[in-house]
C-alpha cells in the first residue's frame, strides 16, 4: 500500500498497540465478572472509569438504561463512535466475546483521542457503552432515545472464527406474542357454554405456519404456543402463543408478514368467538445495512496490518440478529468480525478463549483496525459523505 508520508496511521497502530495492557486487563476483568443484561454494573463503572482517566466526558444512564453511558472527548463534528458491548450469557459467562468487543472499543477511542487530540482535528471521539445486547438489544433502544442522532459514523467489532467485513444475509426480527381470550365452561357437562381459546390459538398456529407459501422466501416464521389451558375437563378461556418472525427486510417484516400474522390470529379468534390481543415483548432487530465504503474502507485496514481478511459470502444466511442493525439505518456504522477463537458461539468453550493470548492478540488488531477505519473517515471526508449518501439512497426505496 503506498502510504501518505504525512498518514499518521504508524502512529496511530503504535498508540493502540502501547494501550494492549489496558485491552488486557478489560478483556480479564469481564471475563472474571460475567453480567447479563442491564445488570452490566461492574462492567459499566470499569469501562467508564478508565474513559474518564483518559480525558473523556461521560454520561451515564443514557436512553433510561441503568448501565448504558456515553464517553465522549471533544465538541465538534464528525463525531465518531465506538461501540462498546458487555453483556454476558446467563451460566455460560462472555460466550459471545462481549469482554473482547468493550475492550476492543475503548482501545480504539483512547488511540484515536491521542492521535487526533479533538481541539487539534475538529473532531470528536466517542465510546458508546451499549447493553443487552443478547436480551432487549440496547442498541434499539438508544437509537429510539435519540443517542446517535449526533453520531456521524459508528464501528464496533465482534469476535469469532474468522475476519469479516459483514456481508451475506443479515436479519430483522419481531417477536410477537398473541393471546386468545375465552370463555371458561365444563368441557364435559356443558361445553357449548365455553368459547374455546386453545381451538383459536391452534387454528391460528396453523394458518400462520401456512403463511411460508404466501411470503417471500428471505422470511422466517417460528413459534411455540406457550398456554393452552389449566386441566383438560375446563374450556381454556385464555391461550397464547409466541412467534419470531424474521426477513432480511425490516420494512417488508413491519409492512407485510406482521399485518399478516395478525390478521390470522384475528380471523382465527372470529372464527372461535374469542377476542385477541397482540404484545411486542421484545424489540425490533431491524436487518444490518451493509456500507460498500465502510467495508472497502476496513478491508483494507484489516491488510494494512498484516491480518488474512477471507472473501465474504454473500449467500451465508447465519440466521442470527444483532442490534447493531438499527444503528446502520440512522447512521453509518459497520461490524466487523475478528478471528480471535477456534471454539464455537456461546459456548464456555469460547468464553475461556477470548482470555487466552491468541484472544488478546486478536483484539488488539481489532482495535487497529478499527481506529485506522475511523482516521480514513475523518482524514479523508469524501469517504464519510458517500456513506451518507448511500444511506440516504436507501432509506428513500
Amino acid at each position: 500500500m503506498n502510504e501518505n508520508p504525512k498518514s499518521k496511521k504508524p502512529e496511530i497502530v503504535r498508540a493502540v498497540e502501547s494501550l494492549r495492557p489496558v485491552i488486557e486487563d478489560i478483556a480479564v476483568s469481564l471475563y472474571k465478572r460475567p453480567e447479563t443484561g442491564l445488570n452490566e454494573v461492574f462492567a459499566s463503572e470499569k469501562l467508564r472509569g478508565i474513559l474518564e482517566g483518559n480525558g473523556f466526558s461521560v454520561e451515564a444512564g443514557v436512553a433510561d438504561l441503568p448501565t448504558a453511558f456515553v464517553a465522549r472527548v471533544g465538541t465538534k463534528r464528525p463525531n465518531i463512535a465506538f461501540m462498546a458491548e458487555y453483556d454476558a450469557l446467563p451460566g455460560i459467562g462472555h460466550g459471545c466475546g462481549h469482554n473482547l468487543m468493550a475492550a476492543v472499543a475503548v482501545g480504539a477511542g483512547i488511540a484515536m483521542s491521542r492521535v487526533l487530540p479533538p481541539d487539534e482535528f475538529g473532531v470528536s471521539w466517542t465510546v458508546l457503552g451499549t447493553p443487552a445486547e443478547e436480551t432487549i438489544g440496547g442498541k434499539v433502544v438508544m437509537v429510539e432515545k435519540g443517542v446517535f442522532k449526533d453520531v456521524d459514523a459508528a464501528f464496533i467489532a465482534h469476535p469469532g472464527q474468522t475476519n469479516s467485513v459483514g456481508g451475506g444475509i443479515r436479519w430483522a426480527s419481531h417477536p410477537l406474542e398473541i393471546t386468545f381470550h375465552g370463555r371458561t365452561s365444563h368441557a364435559g357437562g356443558n361445553p357449548e357454554a365455553g368459547v374455546n381459546a386453545l381451538d383459536a390459538c391452534v387454528a391460528a398456529y396453523i394458518s400462520i405456519r401456512n403463511l411460508r407459501n404466501h411470503l417471500k422466501d428471505s422470511v422466517r416464521i417460528a413459534g411455540i404456543i406457550t398456554h393452552g389451558g389449566h386441566a383438560q375437563n375446563i374450556v381454556p378461556d385464555v391461550a397464547q402463543m409466541r412467534f419470531t418472525l424474521r426477513s432480511t427486510d425490516w420494512r417488508y417484516l413491519e409492512n407485510v408478514v406482521i399485518p399478516k400474522v395478525k390478521q390470522c390470529a384475528e380471523g382465527a379468534a372470529h372464527a372461535v368467538g374469542c377476542t385477541v390481543d397482540f404484545r411486542h415483548h421484545e424489540m425490533l432487530f431491524r436487518d444490518t445495512l451493509d456500507y460498500p465504503v465502510l467495508q472497502k474502507i476496513c478491508a483494507e485496514n484489516f491488510k494494512y496490518v498484516g491480518a488474512e481478511l477471507p472473501p465474504p459470502d454473500p449467500t451465508y444466511a447465519g440466521g442470527g440478529v444483532t442490534d447493531v442493525g438499527s444503528v446502520t439505518w440512522v447512521t453509518p456504522a459497520i461490524q466487523i468480525g475478528f478471528n480471535a477463537t477456534s471454539a464455537r458461539g456461546h459456548s464456555v468453550e469460547f468464553a475461556d478463549s477470548t482470555v487466552t493470548p491468541r484472544g488478546i492478540d486478536a483484539a488488539v488488531m481489532a482495535a487497529k483496525v478499527l481506529a485506522l477505519s475511523a482516521y480514513d473517515i475523518v482524514s479523508e471526508p469524501h469517504l464519510l459523505d458517500e456513506a451518507k449518501a448511500f444511506l440516504k439512497e436507501r432509506l428513500s426505496r
